[in-house]
Protein backbone atom coordinates (compact mmCIF):
# COMPACT_ATOMS: atom_id res chain seq x y z
CA UNK A 1 0.00 0.00 0.00
CA UNK A 2 1.38 3.32 -0.92
CA UNK A 3 2.40 5.81 1.99
CA UNK A 4 -0.69 7.78 2.85
CA UNK A 5 1.47 11.16 1.91
CA UNK A 6 2.45 9.89 -1.27
CA UNK A 7 -1.60 9.33 -2.29
CA UNK A 8 -2.55 12.86 -4.03
CA UNK A 9 1.19 12.40 -6.16
CA UNK A 10 0.31 8.95 -7.15
CA UNK A 11 -3.34 10.13 -8.70
CA UNK A 12 -1.61 13.00 -9.98
CA UNK A 13 0.44 10.93 -11.46
CA UNK A 14 -1.84 8.54 -13.05
CA UNK A 15 -4.01 11.45 -14.23
CA UNK A 16 -1.25 13.09 -15.80
CA UNK A 17 0.59 10.45 -17.24
CA UNK A 18 3.89 11.72 -18.59
CA UNK A 19 4.70 11.03 -22.36
CA UNK A 20 6.27 8.17 -23.45
CA UNK A 21 10.15 9.12 -24.12
CA UNK A 22 9.86 7.39 -27.45
CA UNK A 23 6.90 10.38 -28.15
CA UNK A 24 9.44 12.92 -27.41
CA UNK A 25 13.17 13.74 -27.45
CA UNK A 26 16.22 13.29 -24.81
CA UNK A 27 16.80 16.96 -24.96
CA UNK A 28 13.64 18.03 -24.30
CA UNK A 29 13.31 15.36 -21.41
CA UNK A 30 16.45 16.47 -20.15
CA UNK A 31 14.97 20.29 -20.04
CA UNK A 32 11.31 18.51 -17.84
CA UNK A 33 13.54 16.80 -15.94
CA UNK A 34 15.55 20.35 -15.04
CA UNK A 35 12.37 21.95 -14.51
CA UNK A 36 10.31 19.54 -12.44
CA UNK A 37 13.54 19.15 -10.01
CA UNK A 38 13.39 22.96 -9.66
CA UNK A 39 9.73 23.09 -8.99
CA UNK A 40 9.91 20.42 -6.12
CA UNK A 41 13.32 21.62 -4.34
CA UNK A 42 12.30 22.90 -1.25
CA UNK A 43 14.16 24.50 1.57
CA UNK A 44 17.54 22.78 0.65
CA UNK A 45 19.86 21.68 3.51
CA UNK A 46 22.67 23.75 4.71
CA UNK A 47 26.36 22.73 3.46
CA UNK A 48 29.40 24.54 4.22
CA UNK A 49 31.13 24.46 0.66
CA UNK A 50 30.15 23.90 -2.57
CA UNK A 51 32.57 23.63 -5.36
CA UNK A 52 32.28 22.37 -9.08
CA UNK A 53 35.72 21.07 -10.21
CA UNK A 54 36.69 18.67 -13.38
CA UNK A 55 37.86 15.64 -13.35
CA UNK A 56 41.07 14.45 -16.04
CA UNK A 57 40.44 11.39 -16.85
CA UNK A 58 43.07 11.52 -19.62
CA UNK A 59 40.97 10.91 -22.93
CA UNK A 60 38.01 12.62 -21.19
CA UNK A 61 37.05 15.47 -18.55
CA UNK A 62 33.79 14.94 -16.26
CA UNK A 63 32.19 17.45 -14.42
CA UNK A 64 31.81 16.99 -10.81
CA UNK A 65 30.33 18.43 -7.52
CA UNK A 66 32.17 18.51 -4.36
CA UNK A 67 30.33 19.21 -1.26
CA UNK A 68 31.55 20.10 2.48
CA UNK A 69 28.73 20.01 5.56
CA UNK A 70 29.04 22.11 8.19
CA UNK A 71 30.92 20.08 10.95
CA UNK A 72 32.17 17.61 8.43
CA UNK A 73 33.65 14.83 10.54
CA UNK A 74 36.21 14.28 7.78
CA UNK A 75 35.47 9.88 7.77
CA UNK A 76 34.05 9.36 4.57
CA UNK A 77 33.60 11.01 0.34
CA UNK A 78 30.86 9.66 -0.63
CA UNK A 79 31.52 9.16 -4.68
CA UNK A 80 27.78 9.44 -6.02
CA UNK A 81 26.07 9.09 -9.24
CA UNK A 82 22.73 10.45 -10.22
CA UNK A 83 19.47 8.70 -11.95
CA UNK A 84 17.45 9.19 -14.86
CA UNK A 85 17.12 5.91 -16.87
CA UNK A 86 20.48 5.94 -18.13
CA UNK A 87 19.00 9.23 -20.03
CA UNK A 88 18.76 12.12 -18.36
CA UNK A 89 19.89 13.67 -15.06
CA UNK A 90 22.98 15.90 -13.92
CA UNK A 91 24.64 17.45 -10.96
CA UNK A 92 21.18 19.58 -10.89
CA UNK A 93 18.62 17.04 -10.41
CA UNK A 94 20.41 15.53 -7.67
CA UNK A 95 22.02 18.90 -6.14
CA UNK A 96 18.98 19.19 -3.15
CA UNK A 97 19.53 15.20 -2.31
CA UNK A 98 23.05 15.55 -2.21
CA UNK A 99 23.19 18.35 -0.09
CA UNK A 100 20.79 16.59 2.34
CA UNK A 101 22.65 13.31 2.68
CA UNK A 102 25.67 15.18 2.99
CA UNK A 103 24.53 17.38 5.89
CA UNK A 104 22.37 14.65 7.61
CA UNK A 105 26.07 11.91 7.40
CA UNK A 106 28.77 14.89 7.62
CA UNK A 107 30.20 13.19 4.99
CA UNK A 108 31.86 14.39 2.08
CA UNK A 109 30.04 14.39 -1.21
CA UNK A 110 31.86 13.89 -4.76
CA UNK A 111 28.41 13.72 -7.55
CA UNK A 112 29.99 12.99 -10.80
CA UNK A 113 28.11 13.80 -14.18
CA UNK A 114 28.45 10.65 -16.35
CA UNK A 115 27.92 10.40 -19.69
CA UNK A 116 24.72 9.63 -21.05
CA UNK A 117 23.09 7.85 -23.52
CA UNK A 118 22.14 7.80 -26.58
CA UNK A 119 25.17 9.86 -27.39
CA UNK A 120 27.00 7.92 -25.49
CA UNK A 121 25.82 4.47 -25.18
CA UNK A 122 26.91 1.64 -23.09
CA UNK A 123 29.82 1.36 -21.87
CA UNK A 124 30.36 4.96 -21.50
CA UNK A 125 28.80 5.16 -17.99
CA UNK A 126 30.54 2.35 -16.54
CA UNK A 127 34.04 3.40 -17.85
CA UNK A 128 33.25 6.60 -16.54
CA UNK A 129 32.74 5.41 -12.76
CA UNK A 130 35.72 3.00 -13.05
CA UNK A 131 37.81 5.62 -14.20
CA UNK A 132 36.58 8.00 -11.72
CA UNK A 133 37.17 5.65 -8.73
CA UNK A 134 40.56 5.23 -9.53
CA UNK A 135 41.10 8.23 -10.22
CA UNK A 136 39.56 9.51 -6.71
CA UNK A 137 41.82 7.05 -5.54
CA UNK A 138 45.00 8.52 -6.66
CA UNK A 139 43.96 11.93 -5.95
CA UNK A 140 42.17 11.48 -2.49
CA UNK A 141 43.62 14.28 -0.85
CA UNK A 142 42.12 17.10 -3.32
CA UNK A 143 38.62 15.60 -2.06
CA UNK A 144 38.35 15.08 1.65
CA UNK A 145 41.19 14.08 4.54
CA UNK A 146 43.92 11.44 3.96
CA UNK A 147 42.25 9.38 6.89
CA UNK A 148 38.73 9.31 5.15
CA UNK A 149 36.97 6.21 3.95
CA UNK A 150 35.80 5.75 0.72
CA UNK A 151 32.14 4.96 -0.21
CA UNK A 152 30.25 5.15 -3.30
CA UNK A 153 26.85 5.90 -4.22
CA UNK A 154 24.13 5.74 -6.97
CA UNK A 155 19.85 5.69 -7.39
CA UNK A 156 18.59 3.72 -10.05
CA UNK A 157 20.53 4.21 -13.39
CA UNK A 158 23.12 5.29 -11.18
CA UNK A 159 22.98 2.85 -8.73
CA UNK A 160 23.25 0.01 -11.79
CA UNK A 161 26.17 1.62 -12.74
CA UNK A 162 28.14 1.97 -9.47
CA UNK A 163 27.15 -1.58 -8.94
CA UNK A 164 28.90 -2.84 -12.20
CA UNK A 165 31.81 -0.60 -11.50
CA UNK A 166 32.39 -1.50 -8.06
CA UNK A 167 31.90 -5.51 -8.93
CA UNK A 168 34.71 -4.66 -11.93
CA UNK A 169 37.66 -3.35 -9.36
CA UNK A 170 37.32 -5.59 -6.65
CA UNK A 171 40.46 -6.80 -6.83
CA UNK A 172 42.22 -3.65 -7.30
CA UNK A 173 42.55 -2.85 -3.98
CA UNK A 174 40.39 1.07 -4.17
CA UNK A 175 39.55 0.49 -0.69
CA UNK A 176 35.82 1.12 -0.43
CA UNK A 177 34.29 0.28 2.82
CA UNK A 178 30.73 0.61 1.21
CA UNK A 179 28.47 0.86 -1.68
CA UNK A 180 25.09 2.17 -1.15
CA UNK A 181 22.21 0.76 -4.34
CA UNK A 182 19.68 3.19 -4.02
CA UNK A 183 16.59 1.31 -5.46
CA UNK A 184 18.79 -0.26 -8.30
CA UNK A 185 17.60 -0.90 -11.83
CA UNK A 186 19.40 -4.43 -12.41
CA UNK A 187 18.73 -5.28 -16.36
CA UNK A 188 16.38 -4.85 -18.96
CA UNK A 189 14.37 -7.74 -19.16
CA UNK A 190 13.60 -8.81 -15.43
CA UNK A 191 9.98 -9.89 -15.15
CA UNK A 192 9.50 -10.30 -11.12
CA UNK A 193 6.66 -9.64 -9.28
CA UNK A 194 7.26 -6.01 -7.66
CA UNK A 195 7.88 -5.02 -11.51
CA UNK A 196 4.38 -6.68 -12.51
CA UNK A 197 2.33 -5.34 -9.52
CA UNK A 198 4.20 -1.54 -9.41
CA UNK A 199 5.04 -1.50 -13.05
CA UNK A 200 2.62 1.25 -14.11
CA UNK A 201 0.65 4.17 -12.08
CA UNK A 202 3.99 4.65 -9.35
CA UNK A 203 6.07 6.89 -10.96
CA UNK A 204 8.23 4.54 -12.74
CA UNK A 205 6.59 2.91 -15.81
CA UNK A 206 8.60 -0.22 -16.67
CA UNK A 207 7.82 0.22 -20.43
CA UNK A 208 9.61 3.80 -20.32
CA UNK A 209 12.36 2.24 -18.27
CA UNK A 210 12.82 -0.68 -21.08
CA UNK A 211 12.60 1.79 -23.98
CA UNK A 212 15.71 3.61 -22.31
CA UNK A 213 17.20 0.83 -21.79
CA UNK A 214 17.05 0.50 -25.26
CA UNK A 215 18.36 4.19 -25.49
CA UNK A 216 21.38 3.09 -23.46
CA UNK A 217 22.99 -0.56 -24.83
CA UNK A 218 22.63 0.77 -28.83
CA UNK A 219 23.98 -1.90 -30.72
CA UNK A 220 25.34 -3.78 -27.71
CA UNK A 221 22.71 -6.60 -27.79
CA UNK A 222 23.90 -9.27 -25.36
CA UNK A 223 21.92 -8.79 -22.07
CA UNK A 224 23.11 -11.73 -19.80
CA UNK A 225 26.36 -9.88 -19.94
CA UNK A 226 26.97 -9.18 -16.07
CA UNK A 227 27.97 -5.42 -16.65
CA UNK A 228 24.25 -5.26 -18.27
CA UNK A 229 22.61 -7.23 -15.81
CA UNK A 230 24.67 -7.38 -12.25
CA UNK A 231 22.36 -10.50 -11.23
CA UNK A 232 24.30 -12.61 -13.60
CA UNK A 233 27.59 -12.04 -12.16
CA UNK A 234 29.34 -15.63 -11.96
CA UNK A 235 31.33 -14.71 -8.74
CA UNK A 236 31.16 -11.07 -6.45
CA UNK A 237 33.44 -12.63 -3.96
CA UNK A 238 36.00 -9.37 -2.48
CA UNK A 239 32.88 -6.84 -3.46
CA UNK A 240 32.59 -4.02 -1.56
CA UNK A 241 30.13 -4.17 1.53
CA UNK A 242 26.48 -2.93 0.69
CA UNK A 243 23.71 -0.62 1.23
CA UNK A 244 20.97 -1.20 -0.55
CA UNK A 245 17.69 1.10 -0.50
CA UNK A 246 14.12 -0.32 -1.67
CA UNK A 247 10.84 1.09 -1.89
CA UNK A 248 8.01 -1.06 -0.82
CA UNK A 249 5.93 0.59 -4.16
CA UNK A 250 8.80 0.09 -6.63
CA UNK A 251 8.54 -2.27 -9.69
CA UNK A 252 12.27 -2.33 -9.18
CA UNK A 253 11.72 -3.25 -5.58
CA UNK A 254 12.56 -6.97 -6.01
CA UNK A 255 15.55 -6.72 -7.83
CA UNK A 256 17.28 -4.79 -5.42
CA UNK A 257 16.02 -7.39 -2.90
CA UNK A 258 17.37 -10.46 -4.96
CA UNK A 259 20.48 -8.55 -5.40
CA UNK A 260 21.29 -8.81 -1.32
CA UNK A 261 20.37 -12.02 -1.80
CA UNK A 262 23.21 -12.59 -4.29
CA UNK A 263 26.30 -10.44 -2.31
CA UNK A 264 25.42 -12.74 0.88
CA UNK A 265 25.73 -15.72 -1.06
CA UNK A 266 29.35 -14.84 -2.61
CA UNK A 267 30.13 -13.69 1.07
CA UNK A 268 29.61 -9.92 1.03
CA UNK A 269 28.23 -8.18 4.33
CA UNK A 270 24.82 -6.59 3.24
CA UNK A 271 21.99 -4.26 4.97
CA UNK A 272 19.11 -4.06 2.90
CA UNK A 273 16.41 -1.02 4.27
CA UNK A 274 13.11 -0.80 2.88
CA UNK A 275 11.06 2.30 2.60
CA UNK A 276 7.58 1.11 3.40
CA UNK A 277 4.99 2.64 0.97
CA UNK A 278 7.67 4.58 -0.80
CA UNK A 279 7.84 4.75 -4.90
CA UNK A 280 10.81 4.48 -7.04
CA UNK A 281 12.78 8.35 -6.39
CA UNK A 282 11.04 8.79 -3.28
CA UNK A 283 14.14 10.28 -2.27
CA UNK A 284 13.71 13.23 -4.50
CA UNK A 285 10.71 14.02 -3.10
CA UNK A 286 11.42 15.02 0.42
CA UNK A 287 11.55 19.08 -0.67
CA UNK A 288 8.26 18.91 -0.61
CA UNK A 289 6.74 15.98 1.01
CA UNK A 290 8.96 15.41 3.94
CA UNK A 291 7.95 11.69 4.67
CA UNK A 292 10.23 10.86 2.12
CA UNK A 293 13.04 11.67 3.81
CA UNK A 294 12.20 9.36 6.84
CA UNK A 295 14.53 6.33 5.69
CA UNK A 296 17.49 9.33 5.67
CA UNK A 297 18.56 9.17 9.18
CA UNK A 298 18.51 5.27 9.12
CA UNK A 299 20.76 5.54 5.76
CA UNK A 300 23.18 7.79 7.80
CA UNK A 301 23.43 5.44 10.53
CA UNK A 302 24.35 2.75 8.20
CA UNK A 303 26.87 4.43 6.08
CA UNK A 304 28.74 5.36 9.46
CA UNK A 305 28.84 1.96 10.99
CA UNK A 306 30.55 0.70 7.35
CA UNK A 307 32.84 3.42 8.25
CA UNK A 308 33.71 2.77 11.77
CA UNK A 309 34.17 -0.84 11.39
CA UNK A 310 36.23 -0.55 8.23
Amino acid sequence: MVHKALDGLVKSLRENPAPHPKDTTYVKRREVRRAQTEAIRGDVAPVEEVVDVLLDLGDRTLEARHYVPYGDESKALVVYFHGGSFVIGDLETNDALCRRISADTKMRFLAINYRLAPEHPFPAGINDAVDVFRHVVKNFEKFADKNAKLIVMGDSAGAAIVTVAAALTRDEGLGMVAQVLVYPTLGPELFTESAKRFGTGYFLEMDHLRYDYQQYLGDFKDHTDPRVTPLLFPDLTGAPPAIIVVAGCDPLRDEGVAYAGLLEHFGVKVELLEAEGMIHGFLSLGGIIPECLDVVDDLAEHMHHYVEIA
